[in-house]
């Protein structure tokens, strides 16, 4: 049996025309099947984001690296400016210096209340010294206000995945220098897709909805049974590329792939009169495909494409052969 005929024979058991279920034997007749088409589709991602670094500096730490998979928020580097860690000492100095004058401002202002209650002296000074001990205070609040700033900066020198999916490219090593905007990572989000391209003679017959056949990866090894699976025409694109249309198709399992490996899938172009046979009626031996007639003797064929009703018989056999089991 062809790789593809044992691959199908559980998938198409159930779904064989009734002429040809009946009884142990059966009689060969033409059925209408779909025209498949087999084109190379590519595994895409449907939205590829953009790790970018918030401020300039050097990257002290890097955390990820090409097929690591991350989740939203996770950090994958960290940015360090120098120039701000300077910025807070001196912030810092002059806070302390602030501080001082703040202190001092508040024992003038103690004094001069103390001086005013006996008489000494005039209701200005003591104004005047509320008004240094607000100065001095406000002075203060915008200084620490100003350093809270320049640590969020610093903050923000770690760099965020912005959405879950796997690393693809990190353009960036460990001590790079990088601007503010820069690219880190380009992450591709858990949304694949196969996108393939059909000949624009086939745009009228692709449309969204559309049921296809997914065979073998890019990676499968030469003589492995081919593995089909079905996927599910999502988007058809309105514009002609390059005189193909450009389709995305739907299909469970793609994260396990590598994005831009390319499968081979079967696409329904329309349908076509063909002579069709359950999987289990062809013996495969020494790589020859071979059919039992009725009358016991056995003919060599040649099988072809798949379809949801049979294997295709290309040669071998006729309209009115009776064909039984082996």
């Amino acid at each position: 049996m062809t790789p593809r005929a044992s691959l199908f024979a559980a998938t198409f058991a159930a779904s064989l025309a009734p002429a040809l279920a009946a009884g142990p034997g059966l009689v060969m007749a033409p059925v209408e099947v779909d025209d498949r088409k087999a084109v190379i589709a590519t595994v895409e991602t449907l939205r590829e984001i953009a790790a970018r670094a918030r401020i300039g500096g050097t990257v002290a730490e890097l955390l990820v690296r090409e097929g690591d998979r991350v989740a939203a928020g996770d950090r994958i580097a960290m940015v360090v400016d120098q120039k701000l860690a300077l910025q807070v000492q001196a912030l810092d100095a002059r806070i302390q210096a602030q501080q001082a004058q703040r202190d001092q401002a508040r024992t003038d202002f103690d004094r001069a209340e103390d001086l005013r209650r006996s008489g000494t002296v005039a209701q200005t000074r003591v104004d005047d010294a509320r008004t240094r001990l607000d100065v001095a205070e406000r002075t203060l609040r915008a200084m620490r206000s100003e350093r809270d700033v320049v640590l969020q900066q610093s903050a923000e020198g770690a760099v965020l995945a912005p959405g879950s999916g796997r690393v693809l490219k990190v353009p960036v090593t460990g001590r790079s220098v990088v601007l503010g905007g820069d690219t880190v990572a380009m992450i591709a989000t858990d949304a694949y897709v196969l996108r393939l391209r059909l000949p624009e003679r086939h745009a009228a017959s692709l449309k969204a909805g559309d049921t296809i056949l997914v065979g073998s990866r890019g990676l499968q090894s030469e003589g492995t049974a081919e593995t089909m699976r079905r996927g599910r025409v999502v988007l058809v694109y309105p514009q002609i590329d390059q005189g193909r249309v450009v389709a995305d198709v739907e299909v469970d399992g793609l994260g396990g792939y590598f994005v831009g490996e390319r499968t081979r899938v079967y696409v329904s172009t329309g349908t076509r009169s063909a002579l069709v046979l359950p999987p289990e009626f062809v013996t495969r031996r020494f790589g020859v495909s071979y059919v039992r007639l009725a009358d016991g003797s056995e003919v060599v064929v040649q099988v072809g494409m798949p379809t949801d009703k049979g294997l295709e018989i290309l040669s071998g056999l006729r309209a009115g052969d009776e064909v039984v089991k082996p």
